[in-house]
C-alpha cells in the first residue's frame, strides 16, 4: 500500500520495497555493483578522508586551543555529521540514482539543486588535480640526495645564492618560486606553468586509468590508495614519537583550553569542517550508495564511516603535531642558541659560561646585574607555547613545514617520498568520489548516449584541456 504524500506524484516516483527488489533485478546487467562490503566501505574512506585530515584539521586544532576543539567536532560529528551521511546514503541507495536523479524523482522543480552539487564536485575535482600536480611535482623531486629544497640555488653568475632565496628560506623559495612560479598580482596571470602542466597530464591520466570503468576499477585501486596512507601515517607517527621535542606537540594537541569552547568561531569551524570532510552535498556519496543492494544496511554504514572518520581525524592530527612539535623545538633551540651567542659576546664570556641548560639562570643573574646592558641587547624572546601556536593552513603545511620538518631527518628523500606519495593516495581516492558525483548526474541528464561505454563518459571527463587554466602562474590556492 503507498502512502499519500503532499508533493504530488512522489508517491509514484518513490518506489516501495517490492518495486526495489523488481527494480535490482532489471538493472542486474545494465547497472554496476560494488564486488564486495569491503570495496564499498573503502571507497567512501577514501572520499571522506582526504588532504583536509593532514593539514586543515590540525590547523583547527591549532587555532582554537589544542584539544578543546575536538570536543566540538566530535560532538557535531555525531549530531550533525552522522544523520546527514544517513540520508545521503539511503536516499541514494533507494533510488538508485545520482543527485540529479534523486532530487528530480523527490520533485522535478529540484532538479537544480541536483545540478549544483554536480557544478560543486567538478569545480572541486579541478581544484583538487592541482594539488595532485603539485603532490607530484614534489614527488618526483624527492628522489634525489640533497632534497632540491633543502639549499638556496646560485645565482648567475655563480658567485653566490639567489638573494630572494636568502631572504626568505629555501622551502618557501621552492614552493612559491620554483614551483608555482607565482606572479607578484593576482591581476597578472603570467603564463602556462609547463613543469605544473606535465604533472596535471600525469595527474588526469592517473585519475583516467584507475577509474576507467567506473568502480568496476576504482574499487580495485582504493585497496591501495585508501589503505596505504593508514600504513604510512603509522610509519610516521613512530618516527616523529622519535624526534626531539615531538612530544611537546602531542601534549600542546591534547591539552584543551577550556576557554575556546565558550567561542562561537570554534563550534562554527568544527561545523563545517565536518561538512567538509563528509562532502556533504557534494554527491559522491549519493552515487556511491546508489550501487549497493537494495536492502542493505546504510544506517550501520553511516555509523561506521563516522567512527572511522573521526578516529582518523585525531590520528593524522596526532602525528601532524609530533612534526609541528619537533619543529617548534627547533626553532626554540636557535633561539636561545642567538641568545647565548649575543650574551657571550656582549659580557665577553667563555664559551662554556652560558648553555642551553643554565641559559635561564645566566640570563637572570646577567638582567639582574647589568640591566641597562641587557636591555640594550637584541635579546629575542623564546616561548615554546608561541612556536607550538604559530598557525599554518592548507598547503603551506604540507608544502613548507612538513617539507622543512623533513630535510632535518636523516634519510631525508626516503621520507620525502614516503609523505608525498602518501598525499598523492590521499588525493586520488578523494577525487574518486568527485568524478563520480560529475559522470553519474551527467548520465541522469541523459548527456551521454546510454550505449556509451564507460570508458568513453571516463575519458571526457578527464580531457587534459580544462585543467590548464590552474596552470597559469597565479597562486590562488590557499
Amino acid at each position: 500500500m503507498r502512502l499519500v504524500l503532499p508533493n504530488p506524484g512522489l508517491d509514484l516516483r518513490i518506489p516501495n520495497h517490492e518495486d526495489l527488489d523488481r527494480m535490482e533485478k532489471e538493472e542486474a546487467g545494465d547497472r554496476l555493483k560494488w564486488d564486495n562490503k569491503a570495496q564499498y566501505i573503502l571507497t567512501c574512506v577514501g572520499f571522506c578522508i582526504g588532504l583536509g585530515n593532514v593539514w586543515r584539521f590540525p590547523y583547527l586544532c591549532q587555532s582554537h586551543g589544542g584539544g578543546a576543539f575536538l570536543i566540538p567536532y566530535l560532538i557535531l560529528l555525531v549530531l550533525e555529521g552522522m544523520p546527514l551521511l544517513l540520508l545521503e546514503f539511503a536516499i541514494g541507495q533507494r533510488l538508485r540514482k545520482g543527485s540529479v536523479g534523486v532530487w528530480r524523482s523527490i520533485s522535478p522543480y529540484l532538479t537544480g539543486i541536483g545540478i549544483a552539487s554536480m557544478l560543486v564536485s567538478l569545480l572541486v575535482a579541478l581544484y583538487y588535480n592541482t594539488l595532485i600536480a603539485w603532490i607530484m611535482w614534489y614527488f618526483f623531486n624527492s628522489f634525489q640526495s640533497p632534497l632540491p629544497w633543502t639549499q638556496c640555488p646560485l645565482n648567475e653568475n655563480g658567485t653566490g645564492f639567489v638573494p630572494e632565496c636568502q631572504e626568505s628560506s629555501t622551502v618557501d623559495y621552492f614552493f612559491y618560486r620554483v614551483t608555482l612560479n607565482s606572479t607578484a598580482s593576482i591581476a597578472d596571470s603570467g603564463g602556462i606553468h609547463w613543469p605544473i602542466v606535465v604533472c596535471l597530464v600525469a595527474a588526469w591520466s592517473v585519475i583516467c586509468l584507475c577509474y576507467m570503468r567506473g568502480i568496476g576499477t576504482s574499487g580495485k585501486a582504493v585497496y591501495v590508495t585508501a589503505i596505504l596512507p593508514y600504513v604510512v601515517l603509522a610509519i610516521f607517527l613512530v618516527r616523529g614519537l622519535t624526534l626531539k621535542g615531538a612530544l611537546n606537540g602531542v601534549k600542546f594537541l591534547f591539552t584543551p583550553d577550556v576557554d575556546e569552547l565558550l567561542q562561537a568561531s570554534t563550534w562554527l569551524d568544527a561545523g563545517a569542517q565536518v561538512f567538509y570532510a563528509f562532502s556533504i552535498a557534494w554527491g559522491g556519496l549519493i552515487s556511491f550508495s546508489s550501487y549497493n543492494p537494495v536492502h542493505n544496511n546504510c544506517m550501520q554504514d553511516a555509523v561506521m564511516l563516522t567512527a572511522v572518520t573521526g578516529m582518523t581525524s585525531i590520528f593524522a592530527a596526532t602525528v601532524t603535531y609530533t612534526i609541528i612539535g619537533f619543529r617548534a623545538t627547533e626553532k626554540f633551540d636557535n633561539c636561545v642558541s642567538q641568545n647565548i651567542v649575543t650574551m657571550i659576546n656582549a659580557f665577553d664570556l667563555h664559551e662554556d659560561n652560558i648553555t642551553t641548560s643554565n641559559y635561564e639562570a645566566a640570563y637572570n643573574r646577567l638582567n639582574s646585574s647589568y640591566p641597562d646592558i641587557v636591555l640594550g641587547l637584541d635579546i629575542k624572546t623564546c616561548d615554546m607555547h608561541t612556536f607550538l601556536s604559530e598557525g599554518v593552513e592548507g598547503t603551506g603545511l604540507a608544502f613548507i613545514v612538513f617539507a622543512e620538518a623533513i630535510t632535518k631527518m636523516p634519510g631525508s628523500p626516503f621520507w620525502s617520498v614516503l609523505f608525498f606519495f602518501m598525499l598523492l593516495c590521499l588525493g586520488i581516492s578523494t577525487l574518486f568520489g568527485n568524478i563520480e558525483g560529475v559522470v553519474v548526474p551527467l548520465r541522469d541528464l541523459n548527456v551521454f548516449p546510454k550505449k556509451w561505454p564507460q570508458e568513453a563518459v571516463t575519458g571526457i571527463h578527464c580531457v587534459y584541456l580544462k585543467p590548464f587554466s590552474c596552470a597559469t602562474q597565479v597562486d590562488w590556492i590557499p
